[in-house]
Protein backbone atom coordinates (compact mmCIF):
# COMPACT_ATOMS: atom_id res chain seq x y z
CA UNK A 1 0.00 0.00 0.00
CA UNK A 2 1.38 3.38 -0.97
CA UNK A 3 2.99 5.19 2.00
CA UNK A 4 -0.22 7.80 2.34
CA UNK A 5 -2.33 8.00 -0.66
CA UNK A 6 -4.81 10.73 -1.25
CA UNK A 7 -8.16 10.41 -1.10
CA UNK A 8 -10.07 12.19 -3.58
CA UNK A 9 -13.51 13.28 -2.93
CA UNK A 10 -16.50 14.09 -5.54
CA UNK A 11 -20.50 14.41 -4.59
CA UNK A 12 -23.23 13.81 -6.54
CA UNK A 13 -26.79 13.96 -6.02
CA UNK A 14 -29.04 10.80 -7.24
CA UNK A 15 -31.26 11.58 -10.62
CA UNK A 16 -33.88 9.55 -12.47
CA UNK A 17 -31.34 8.32 -14.91
CA UNK A 18 -29.69 6.49 -12.30
CA UNK A 19 -32.63 4.01 -10.72
CA UNK A 20 -33.18 1.11 -12.32
CA UNK A 21 -37.20 -0.45 -12.53
CA UNK A 22 -36.63 -0.88 -8.59
CA UNK A 23 -36.43 2.98 -8.24
CA UNK A 24 -32.99 2.68 -6.27
CA UNK A 25 -29.42 3.21 -8.41
CA UNK A 26 -28.31 0.60 -11.09
CA UNK A 27 -25.56 -1.60 -9.96
CA UNK A 28 -24.22 -0.57 -14.03
CA UNK A 29 -24.40 3.07 -12.76
CA UNK A 30 -21.64 2.55 -9.62
CA UNK A 31 -19.70 0.79 -11.88
CA UNK A 32 -19.65 4.47 -13.75
CA UNK A 33 -19.48 6.49 -10.87
CA UNK A 34 -16.03 4.22 -9.89
CA UNK A 35 -14.56 5.04 -13.67
CA UNK A 36 -15.77 8.39 -13.35
CA UNK A 37 -14.19 9.45 -10.26
CA UNK A 38 -11.24 7.15 -11.00
CA UNK A 39 -10.92 9.81 -14.17
CA UNK A 40 -11.35 12.88 -12.39
CA UNK A 41 -8.93 11.58 -9.41
CA UNK A 42 -6.22 11.02 -12.37
CA UNK A 43 -7.30 14.55 -14.03
CA UNK A 44 -7.32 16.22 -11.12
CA UNK A 45 -3.78 15.56 -10.04
CA UNK A 46 -1.50 14.13 -13.25
CA UNK A 47 0.72 16.69 -15.14
CA UNK A 48 -0.84 17.81 -18.42
CA UNK A 49 2.11 15.73 -19.99
CA UNK A 50 1.46 12.48 -18.13
CA UNK A 51 -2.01 13.00 -19.52
CA UNK A 52 -1.18 13.65 -22.99
CA UNK A 53 1.26 10.92 -22.97
CA UNK A 54 -0.64 8.35 -21.25
CA UNK A 55 -4.11 6.69 -20.44
CA UNK A 56 -5.53 4.20 -18.05
CA UNK A 57 -8.01 1.03 -18.94
CA UNK A 58 -9.53 -1.12 -16.02
CA UNK A 59 -8.80 -4.88 -16.53
CA UNK A 60 -10.70 -5.68 -13.68
CA UNK A 61 -13.43 -4.65 -11.52
CA UNK A 62 -14.14 -6.31 -7.95
CA UNK A 63 -17.42 -4.65 -6.74
CA UNK A 64 -19.44 -5.24 -3.16
CA UNK A 65 -22.75 -3.71 -3.29
CA UNK A 66 -24.00 -2.92 0.57
CA UNK A 67 -27.01 -0.96 0.80
CA UNK A 68 -29.19 1.10 -1.85
CA UNK A 69 -29.18 4.52 -3.14
CA UNK A 70 -32.79 6.20 -4.03
CA UNK A 71 -33.72 9.49 -5.75
CA UNK A 72 -32.01 12.65 -4.37
CA UNK A 73 -29.80 11.24 -2.11
CA UNK A 74 -26.86 13.26 -2.02
CA UNK A 75 -23.73 10.42 -2.43
CA UNK A 76 -19.89 10.73 -1.50
CA UNK A 77 -17.69 8.81 -3.63
CA UNK A 78 -14.13 8.42 -2.48
CA UNK A 79 -11.38 6.94 -4.27
CA UNK A 80 -7.35 6.08 -3.36
CA UNK A 81 -4.32 4.37 -5.07
CA UNK A 82 -3.41 1.95 -3.13
CA UNK A 83 -0.37 0.00 -4.72
CA UNK A 84 1.34 0.12 -8.18
CA UNK A 85 3.17 -2.63 -9.93
CA UNK A 86 5.47 -2.66 -13.13
CA UNK A 87 2.03 -1.60 -14.96
CA UNK A 88 -0.42 -1.87 -13.05
CA UNK A 89 -2.16 0.15 -10.09
CA UNK A 90 -4.52 -1.05 -7.89
CA UNK A 91 -7.30 1.36 -7.19
CA UNK A 92 -9.85 1.61 -4.63
CA UNK A 93 -13.97 3.25 -4.33
CA UNK A 94 -16.14 3.61 -1.64
CA UNK A 95 -19.40 4.98 -2.39
CA UNK A 96 -21.31 6.53 0.38
CA UNK A 97 -23.98 8.29 1.41
CA UNK A 98 -23.32 11.57 2.38
CA UNK A 99 -25.62 12.28 4.65
CA UNK A 100 -25.58 9.38 6.68
CA UNK A 101 -22.06 8.02 5.92
CA UNK A 102 -23.16 4.93 5.36
CA UNK A 103 -21.10 2.67 2.49
CA UNK A 104 -22.96 1.34 -0.24
CA UNK A 105 -20.47 0.20 -2.78
CA UNK A 106 -17.10 -0.55 -2.36
CA UNK A 107 -14.92 -1.16 -5.21
CA UNK A 108 -11.74 -2.44 -6.10
CA UNK A 109 -10.42 -2.16 -9.40
CA UNK A 110 -7.42 -2.97 -11.12
CA UNK A 111 -5.94 -0.21 -13.46
CA UNK A 112 -3.52 -1.01 -17.18
CA UNK A 113 -1.27 2.62 -17.83
CA UNK A 114 -1.24 2.71 -21.17
CA UNK A 115 1.60 4.51 -23.75
CA UNK A 116 -1.08 6.55 -26.61
CA UNK A 117 1.57 6.47 -29.18
CA UNK A 118 2.00 2.81 -28.98
CA UNK A 119 -0.95 1.92 -27.31
CA UNK A 120 0.45 -0.78 -25.30
CA UNK A 121 1.29 -1.17 -21.14
CA UNK A 122 3.32 1.51 -20.35
CA UNK A 123 5.98 1.18 -17.10
CA UNK A 124 4.19 3.19 -13.94
CA UNK A 125 7.61 5.53 -13.30
CA UNK A 126 8.46 6.46 -9.46
CA UNK A 127 6.98 10.48 -10.45
CA UNK A 128 3.85 9.47 -11.63
CA UNK A 129 3.08 7.18 -8.55
CA UNK A 130 3.85 9.89 -6.71
CA UNK A 131 0.97 12.15 -8.14
CA UNK A 132 -1.59 10.09 -5.65
CA UNK A 133 0.22 10.49 -2.60
CA UNK A 134 0.06 13.17 -0.21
Amino acid sequence: MAANPEIFEQKLKVEQSHLDEQNHVNNVQYVQWVQDVAKAHWESRAPREFQEKYFWVVVRHEIDYKKQAFLNEEILLQTYVSETTHVKSIRHVIIKNAKTGKVLVEAKTTWALIDKQIQKPAKIAEDLKKIFEQ
